[in-house]
């Protein structure tokens, strides 16, 4: 399935709309004060670069990269239109950000994510990509519930 990957601004409604449901999804799976997903606001700081694929004009998902520094970096708010779940969208934006981080001259990318049933798509993905469990990182406080995933790249 063709995919055109654009850096996005987050004007459009169609990622408002996505980002808002990746918001509630985490909320609605997740203890109180475990959920780390940025807002729209969080999305627009300079240190965060968001992409979104697109099939003509439907957004099939999204992904960001936060700077943690000048080797680092942080995947944030990936997340598939629930009409392109398990058509390969979040592997193809996936690639896109380990290929943007290389060239940025990231040796490390990290993650934040929780644990259950709903998070269990997104850690198949990460681990077939080679990211393995780890430390806490970047002010993150460890929990029953999150976990922390690294890629050395």
């Amino acid at each position: 399935m063709p995919m055109d990957i654009r850096l996005d601004d987050l004007t459009g409604k169609p990622v408002q709309a996505l980002l808002a449901a990746h918001l509630s999804g985490m909320q609605e799976n997740s203890p109180p004060g475990s959920v780390y997903a940025l807002d729209l606001t969080g999305l627009k700081a300079p240190d965060v670069s968001v992409w979104t694929g697109w099939d003509g004009e439907r957004l099939m998902g999204v992904g960001a990269l936060k700077e943690l520094s000048d080797t680092a970096g942080e995947i944030k708010s990936m997340r598939t239109d629930a009409a392109y779940l398990r058509k390969g969208v979040g592997a193809r934006i996936l690639d896109h950000i380990i290929s943007v981080a290389k060239l940025r001259g990231y040796n490390r990318l990290s993650l934040e994510t929780g644990s259950g049933a709903e998070f269990d798509a997104a850690l198949n993905l990460y681990r077939k990509y080679g990211f393995e469990n780890g430390a806490a990182f970047g002010g993150y406080e460890a929990s029953d519930f999150n976990q922390f995933l690294h890629l050395d790249l």
